[in-house]
């Protein structure tokens, strides 16, 4: 909102400075500072009404060194993460930029979701909370509007270099590039970027090239499913990850982190041609709200670090989730998900390994046999008698090292 007021105000009125508010890094360091005050200050106010209202965690006994004291801590901490990221974007995105909105509906979707969850664990004394189907159902819900979103709407689209002549009916660019002459369209395409692969792309409708003539008709299908499955992965991972303080908050943090460093260079062409990646326009407002989701998450670490004050919940670990892996799909890095965020997927893996194998024990040997001391990973390490503060240190440590080598995989091919 504030990006149209200065916008309209500068053009009226030529006011002194207003014309900073076209930088998106401007926008983009006032986005952080916004989001960390409205989870610090405010956070703490909301934090206060929850214990007020008696809206705390119920803890189940696994044994686990210091557990029992958690009980009661405020959940559903997660709407301070919604708040701090969308207030920010509200005030200081393009608000008629198709990734800003598939982002503001993807923060409210799955927070929606994550805060029924919660609601009904707290309120209706139900642990179970939300039946599994019921969560499955609202994420692939949410990855068929992204997935029709991005294939039909006309303003996603990306820019590449052609050679004349051109089969598509799309007007050509000329530019400079050294001395040679470089020839580029903007065009609706369903490539995305895969890392160690020629030219660093890979093309969805090509994925059923062999079955022959006809192969490109389904590759609406083919993204759809890449889609699904990246969305509820990364969501679900999130919350599994959310099992002891701050561990999914900081690790969150850094992986929104490097999204804004590739969105920001995937939205420029000077530093897309540079790197030689899949330009993107219109795509630089997503830093923006990269921006406030990273000060929103650090700024609820500051409440949910060890010893946690609050706890953020489905409500947030979930929206957090899908937050990340749609952000992924739109600046098409979707498939660099799995190693930036590898903390996610370890953790994922760790559970199905463990759950997978105890079931296929018990029926070949009668009894049931475990892999891990106790799944997810962070559990089994916390039964070997880490304390939970090594355990979030390391794997933020390992966060950081698998987002160094994502930005490292632009130039290897």
């Amino acid at each position: 909102m504030l990006y149209y007021l200065f916008n309209y105000l500068n053009k009226n009125y030529s006011i002194p400075g207003g014309g900073v508010f076209q930088y998106i890094t401007f926008r983009t360091a006032m986005a952080v500072i916004v989001s960390l005050i409205v989870t610090t200050v405010y956070g703490r106010r909301l934090i206060d009404y929850l214990r007020y209202k008696q809206v705390g965690e119920s803890v189940r006994n696994l044994g686990l060194e210091g557990q029992m004291q958690k009980a009661g801590t405020p959940t559903m901490g997660g709407i301070i993460i919604i708040l701090g990221i969308l207030i920010p974007t509200l005030l200081f995105a393009k608000l008629g930029n198709i990734y800003i909105i598939m982002m503001i509906v993807t923060t409210l979707w799955l927070g929606a979701i994550g805060f029924l969850d919660d609601y009904i664990k707290v309120f209706k004394k139900n642990k179970e909370g939300l039946a599994g189907r019921f969560k499955i159902t609202g994420q692939v819900g949410l990855a068929l509007f992204i997935g029709f979103t991005m294939y039909f709407n006309t303003d996603i689209i990306i820019r590449q270099e052609v050679k004349l002549p051109v089969k598509y009916d799309a007007p050509v660019a000329f530019h400079l590039k050294g001395n040679a002459p470089v020839y580029t369209q903007d065009i609706k395409s369903t490539k995305t970027t895969i890392p160690f692969y020629k030219n660093n792309e890979f093309d969805y409708g090509k994925v059923l090239k062999f079955i022959g003539n006809g192969y490109d008709h389904y590759s609406l299908v083919v993204f759809l499913f890449f889609v699904i499955v990246i969305i509820t992965a990364v969501s679900n991972g999130a919350n599994i990850t959310d099992g002891i303080d701050g561990l999914a908050t900081g690790t969150s943090a850094i992986i929104g982190i490097t999204l804004a460093i590739l969105a920001y260079v995937s939205s420029n062409t000077v530093f897309a041609d540079y790197l030689n990646i899949m330009y993107i326009p219109d795509s630089g407002e997503l830093v923006i709200f990269a921006g406030a989701f990273v000060g929103a998450c650090v700024g609820f670490l500051w409440y949910n670090s060890y010893p946690a004050q609050v706890f953020m919940g489905d409500t947030g670990s979930l929206a957090i989730g899908g937050i990340i892996a749609v952000f992924a799909i739109m600046i098409r890095k979707e498939l660099m998900v799995p190693l930036l965020c590898g903390v996610f997927l370890i953790e994922n893996v760790s559970v199905i390994m463990q759950v997978s194998w105890f079931k296929f024990t018990k029926k070949r040997y009668g009894e049931g046999r475990r892999i891990f001391l106790m799944a997810p990973l962070h559990h089994h390490y916390q039964k070997k008698g880490f304390h939970e503060a090594k355990i979030v240190t390391r794997f933020y440590i390992i966060c950081i090292l698998l987002a160094i080598l994502t930005i490292i995989t632009l130039k290897l091919r």
